[in-house]
Formats: structure tokens, C-alpha cells, sequence
């Protein structure tokens, strides 16, 4: 009996070690105390583990200083306002470029491609997922093509969003000369500090003036081909001008943080052909691979990708209208980051929700924002704006379906009107504001894009841009039911408990 009441006393100390380090986020003060209940002392361990980074040094990207040009005359004053309150937490402040909006899988390599043949000085790669399949295999003997050509290749990926990607394509890559790092590997000492802080950035800049970023990593599935997946809807963008460097200050700031890769023993060069060149190939077809990865090649196998794309079923042509033109913005680049106190991001979005005059349009495959988040939303549509939420129909990660479900009556008997997406995977994030503000990125509403994980989105200003994501909202909105009171009033007493106990864990999803 002595042990039990010892492991209670120990217990209690660290529940209060908890209530006392989180009481300023009382949500995940409340989530770390049930589970040290439920896990005496194991659920204290798996709190230090998970929310006690090892300090990293690094530089500040958003500065209180910053001080960005105004916007012309010709932007609304909900523009005005929110470029003004978003100065202080971007990169550098206000930037001018040009924009292209690119909503599938199959535009987006197409023009990521291309631009890697063009480029002719350096080449800088991010993702949070990186994969060695069809479309990653080319991308990366892409990159090795262009190192030998002697264009200087940086190549940094997430040690847990990209654990598959095989050790050889690494080491064969480094044998081309291009340089590899990996934020926070699964290995000792991350493994047992930072493994819950996560890369989820997915950036390429090209010669410093090129940049592509948003929601759409570097795998198959993202085409809409892969069978066992189905249609993916997505967005990114392509910014070219003055934009781009911002987001090469935040790559630079990635790379300093991750950690080199280093062979571990000798390595031949003379990879076996199999292993690294793999032939791409769809549904119902095969092309041959033998020669080296050149322009004809690449460009041919997309080109058959998109004819199959536009013969799948229920995907015609006029689901992803041609976007070739870059369109004008004004730029805001903002970098989410566990490492500083401010939940920038988090901070961005609250802004853009309260400022808005007229409309917001949320596309968004996550939503489990917090209680600050939900009042900014609802207080939106109290003013008289118009509030449109699309989130998925059928969610992959089925915890957080459940969770996100019990936000939605709150918002529903507030006026918002919620849709679900039915076609397929929706893993686009973006938010239209007044018909003149767009934010494109890869966070989702969730606390682990505003706290855990490393995040970059862009908030664009302009009409035209607002304008291309508005029209592809309502597209997507002929693909989706709109919810109803009544559907959630069905729901039965043990489905409600369940998403229930899916909210509780939210600060950890």
C-alpha cells in the first residue's frame, strides 16, 4: 500500500508540474492531465517527450521592426487593415510578385518540371513529404540531371513525413553533389526530444526568383491516379518577382536547423539502373525508361498523366480551367514556428477572420481551431459577413473527423455555412477574404499547424488571384453536400461520446 500512495504523491507532483508550465493554454493543460490519470507517470514521460524541444538557436524571422510599403488605394479597407496588422509578422514585409494559381497535382509538377529544367544556378528543395514513386523518382533524377550540369542542388526534407524515402536515393544524390539535410531524423537524440515538432513546409525556389509553395507534397497520390487513393483536390502556387525571397530566408533558416546527411559506410557509385530509375507508370499504361531523364521524356509522361487525368471518371476538363497566366500581387510570406512563443500563423488567420468586411470562403481538410478561432468566426458573421466553411466529407485520419464534427453545430446555429466535400481526398488549405485577399499555404486549423509544427503560408492581395480561388470554391461547392442541423441532431448518443473524447485529445492532433 506504501507504493501506491507514493506513485499518487509522485503522480500528483507532476500533474502539477503540467497544470503550472501549460497554464496559459488551459486546453492542453486539461488534455496532459487526463492522460497522466489515466497513465500514472508513463503520461508525464510521454508530456516531457512531446512538449520539451531542445532549444534552437536560430534567427527570428518575424521582427516587431518589420515595416512594409501600404497597399495602393485601389484595395478595400479590409486590405488596408489587415496588410497593416500583418507587417510585424511576416518575413520582411510587404513584397510585390506575380502569381499563379495551380489546383491539381498533375499542373502543379507539370510547372515545377519545367521550371527545374530552366533552372540555371541553384535549385532549393523542402518538403514534409518526399516520395520515391513515380512522380518523386523523376523529381529526383530531375535534380541530379541538374547538380551535373552544374547547378548548385540543396535537398532538405522531415524526418518523419519523408521516414520512407530509401537511404540509397540519399547517397546517390550526394554522390551527384547535391547537398542533403533532414529536420529532427528519427534518431537518437531527436528521436527522444523534438519527434512531435514537425517540417511541414513544402518549398522550391529556383535561381532566387522563382518559388513554388502550398499544400502539395511530392507523391503519386497528389496526380488523382493512384487507385487505392482516388481524386485529390489541391492548391499551390507558382510566385516569380521580389516574393521569392522571402521564402528563401525561410528555407536558409530550415537548412541551418536540419541535420546533414553523412554516409554511414561506403557507398559504390554505380547504382544498379533498377533501383534508380523506376519507369512512371498509370492505370492502364507503361513507359519505357531507359535513356536519362531528359526534357522529351518528363514531359511526355505528364502529358499522358493529364489525358488520363481528363478521361477518369467524373473528372472532365472544366473541373481544372487552364491558370497559365500570372496574375499581380502584393505578397505577405509568414513562417509558422515551435520555436518562438508567438503562434504566427494562428495569428494571421484571427487577424484576416475579425478585419473581414464582406466574405470568407475556408477550404480546409483539418479544422480544429481553438476557442479563439471559433469566436472570430462567429463574431464574422454576426458583423454580416459571409461566412463559407468546405471541409472533407470523409477525413483520413479519422480522429480528427470525429473531433472536428463537434465544432460544427456552434458554427451552424451561428449562420456559417459548412459543406462537405464529396469527390474525393480535399487537402487543399486556403481562405478568400472580401473578394481581394487570399491566404495560400500548408497549414491547416489545427493547434499542431499553429504550435508543432514548422508552417508556411502566403497572404496574397488581389483581385485577380482572389478572383481564380473564388471561382475554383464554387467548383468545388457542385462537389459537395451542405451540411444541415438535422444531420448532427441524427447522430447517435455513442457516435456524439466519441467525438467528444476525439476533442479531448485535440491539442494533440
Amino acid at each position: 500500500m506504501v507504493w501506491i500512495l507514493g506513485l499518487y504523491i509522485l503522480n500528483t507532483v507532476f500533474m502539477l508540474i503540467v497544470a503550472i508550465r501549460e497554464v496559459r493554454r488551459p486546453a492542453k493543460a486539461l488534455n496532459w492531465l487526463t492522460i497522466c490519470l489515466l497513465l500514472p507517470v508513463i503520461g508525464f514521460g510521454l508530456y516531457l517527450s512531446t512538449s520539451n524541444p531542445v532549444r534552437i538557436h536560430r534567427e527570428r524571422l518575424t521582427s516587431p521592426h518589420n515595416e512594409s510599403d501600404m497597399l495602393s488605394d485601389s484595395f478595400s479597407h479590409s486590405a488596408s487593415i489587415i496588410a497593416h496588422a500583418l507587417r510585424h509578422l511576416t518575413v520582411h514585409g510587404l513584397r510585390t510578385g506575380q502569381v499563379q494559381v495551380l489546383i491539381n497535382g498533375i499542373e502543379t509538377y507539370e510547372k515545377l518540371i519545367e521550371s527545374l529544367q530552366n533552372a540555371q544556378k541553384t535549385i532549393d528543395v523542402e518538403y514534409y513529404i518526399f516520395r520515391d514513386d513515380q512522380i518523386g523518382t523523376r523529381i529526383t533524377n530531375l535534380l541530379i540531371e541538374r547538380a551535373a550540369a552544374g547547378v548548385q542542388v540543396r535537398f532538405v526534407r522531415d524526418g518523419w513525413g519523408s521516414r520512407k524515402f530509401p537511404r540509397h536515393r540519399i547517397i546517390q544524390m550526394m554522390d551527384a553533389g547535391i547537398e542533403c539535410r533532414t529536420i529532427f531524423p528519427l534518431r537518437f537524440p531527436w528521436i527522444m526530444s523534438n519527434w512531435n515538432y514537425r517540417d511541414h513546409c513544402k518549398i522550391v525556389i529556383i535561381d532566387g526568383k522563382e518559388a513554388f509553395t502550398g499544400g502539395i507534397n511530392v507523391g503519386y497520390e497528389y496526380t488523382g491516379l493512384k487507385p487505392n487513393v482516388g481524386f485529390w483536390r489541391d492548391t499551390h502556387l507558382r510566385i516569380v518577382g521580389e516574393a521569392p525571397v522571402d521564402l528563401q530566408a525561410i528555407f536558409n533558416a530550415h537548412w541551418n536547423i536540419a541535420s546533414p546527411e553523412r554516409r554511414k559506410t561506403r557507398t559504390r557509385r554505380n547504382t544498379k539502373a533498377e533501383d534508380t530509375r523506376k519507369p512512371i507508370q498509370g492505370p492502364g499504361h507503361k513507359l519505357q525508361n531507359s535513356a536519362p531523364p531528359g526534357r522529351t521524356a518528363l514531359s511526355g509522361a505528364l502529358a499522358e498523366w493529364s489525358t488520363e487525368l481528363g478521361t477518369m471518371e467524373g473528372t472532365g476538363a472544366e473541373t481544372f480551367p487552364g491558370t497559365e497566366a500570372l496574375q499581380k500581387a502584393y505578397v505577405h510570406t509568414l513562417e509558422g514556428n515551435p520555436g518562438i512563443p508567438t503562434p504566427v500563423i494562428r495569428q494571421a488567420y484571427f487577424i484576416c477572420l475579425t478585419q473581414a468586411a464582406k466574405t470568407i470562403d475556408i477550404t480546409t481538410p483539418y479544422f480544429i481551431p481553438d476557442a479563439d478561432i471559433i469566436n472570430a468566426i462567429k463574431t464574422a458573421v454576426a458583423r454580416g459577413v459571409r461566412v463559407r466553411l468546405l471541409v472533407p466529407r470523409h477525413v483520413d485520419q479519422k480522429i480528427v473527423g470525429l473531433a472536428s464534427r463537434t465544432y460544427y453545430g456552434e458554427l451552424l446555429e451561428a449562420g456559417v455555412h459548412i459543406y462537405l466535400y464529396d469527390k474525393g481526398v480535399l487537402h487543399a488549405k486556403q481562405m478568400i477574404i472580401d473578394e481581394a485577399i487570399a491566404e495560400v499555404g500548408a497549414a491547416n486549423y489545427d493547434l499542431r499547424s499553429f504550435r508543432l509544427n514548422y508552417e508556411v503560408c502566403e497572404v496574397l492581395y488581389s483581385a485577380d488571384v482572389a478572383r481564380e480561388l473564388t471561382e475554383q470554391f464554387e467548383r468545388d461547392l457542385t462537389d459537395s453536400v451542405p451540411l444541415r442541423m438535422e444531420d448532427l441532431l441524427q447522430r447517435s448518443f455513442s457516435q456524439r461520446t466519441l467525438e467528444q473524447g476525439a476533442r479531448l485529445l485535440s491539442p494533440l492532433l
